[in-house]
């Protein structure tokens, strides 16, 4: 009878042990990040997020919006941040994701430059030349938007498809006339070349951007207080930046960490951060946001990218691809 009773505590100890290490194994997550200057990179650098979820962090960067999506379509990621136009890709495909952060409101963070000697003075200027963008980027939607609205006939344009990397690298040699595209990129070409249009004179014409966090949603679902914390942390970095963005100097720690994450140069970091806007926890869940205006923006954008024989099909109602349940119980949880 004892030898049963110890080979039964001894069982239930194994038990108790493989529960446990399945459960270990869940707290854990690949998070793929990109290189849009934003309060999220302090957070990152903080290990904040770790400590008050116990969970285990893969942050992994990717080159562009489109990689982010293809990582989590194969289920290697988790969670990612894109912009507006990657995002309604991957729901008008059927990706089981949802928008549930808007990271940023692209605003003049990203802009049309025209190389310096080329003879570009406007869109309608860059029939025959090189333009680099990355496809199926927010920066790629607005420039086809641009060019739609100016009448210029998009085959006659050589609208050229390089990630940010692979533009800083054509730029120095010379090999394009001109780019669509953010920071880190968008401060080094700005040296020797100048601004034909930005992504807020774009968006005011209606064909506004952002960049946004997305989470596979059965994960989501499975990790809801993990999530719950991550958008009340996301909400204190950028509530701690709107409110100190003056001390956010080339020397602060936080521009630091900014520059470390992105592979961007410190000193460009305060100016470019400018050019974004950080929606609060309250103007995430408003009309303008979660609650309703993301799903219109992507529905537009879907358009769009049928026309560009990127998706099949723009699905009928693209609020089933977005959430504010997150940010409306993180608001709770103040």
């Amino acid at each position: 009878m004892r030898f049963r009773k110890s080979l039964m505590a001894l069982l239930a100890a194994a038990s108790v042990a493989v529960s446990g290490g399945a459960f270990a194994q869940k707290k854990e997550v690949t998070f793929a990040h990109q290189d849009m200057l934003v309060p999220l990179r302090v957070l990152m650098e903080s290990g904040e997020l770790e400590k008050v979820t116990g969970y285990k962090i893969n942050w992994r960067m990717f080159g562009g919006g489109g990689d982010v999506i293809k990582a989590m379509a194969s289920g290697d990621v988790q969670l990612g941040e894109a912009g507006s136009s990657p995002i309604t890709a991957a729901a008008s495909q059927g990706q089981d994701i949802r928008l549930f952060w808007i990271l940023d409101d692209i605003a003049d963070a990203e802009a049309l430059i025209a190389r310096n000697g080329t003879g570009i003075n406007s869109v309608k200027d860059l029939k025959g030349k090189k333009v680099a963008t990355p496809f199926v980027s927010t920066a790629h939607y607005q420039l086809m938007a641009a060019m739609k609205m100016d009448g210029l006939d998009a085959k006659s344009v050589n609208v050229m498809n390089l990630r940010p990397p692979e533009i800083a690298a054509a730029w120095e040699r010379g090999d394009i006339d001109a780019a669509f595209i953010w920071d880190p990129v968008l401060s080094k070409i700005k040296g020797n070349g100048k601004a034909i249009a930005s992504s807020a004179s774009i968006g005011a014409k209606g064909f506004p951007t952002f960049d946004g966090l997305v989470v596979n949603a059965k994960w989501a679902a499975e990790n809801e207080a993990f999530m719950v914390a991550l958008v009340r942390l996301l909400a204190k970095y950028d509530d701690e930046y709107r409110k100190n963005a003056a001390k956010w100097t080339a020397e602060s720690a936080q521009v630091k960490a900014v520059a470390k994450w992105t592979k961007a140069d410190a000193k460009d970091v305060p100016a470019a951060m400018k050019l974004y806007k950080f929606p609060t926890l309250q103007e995430q869940a408003s009309g303008a946001w979660l609650g309703g205006g993301a799903a219109k923006a992507m529905a537009n954008t879907a358009v769009f990218l049928k026309e560009q024989g990127r998706i099949q099909e723009v699905k009928p109602n693209y609020a089933a691809f977005v959430t504010d349940i997150y940010v409306r119980k993180a608001s709770a949880a103040k």
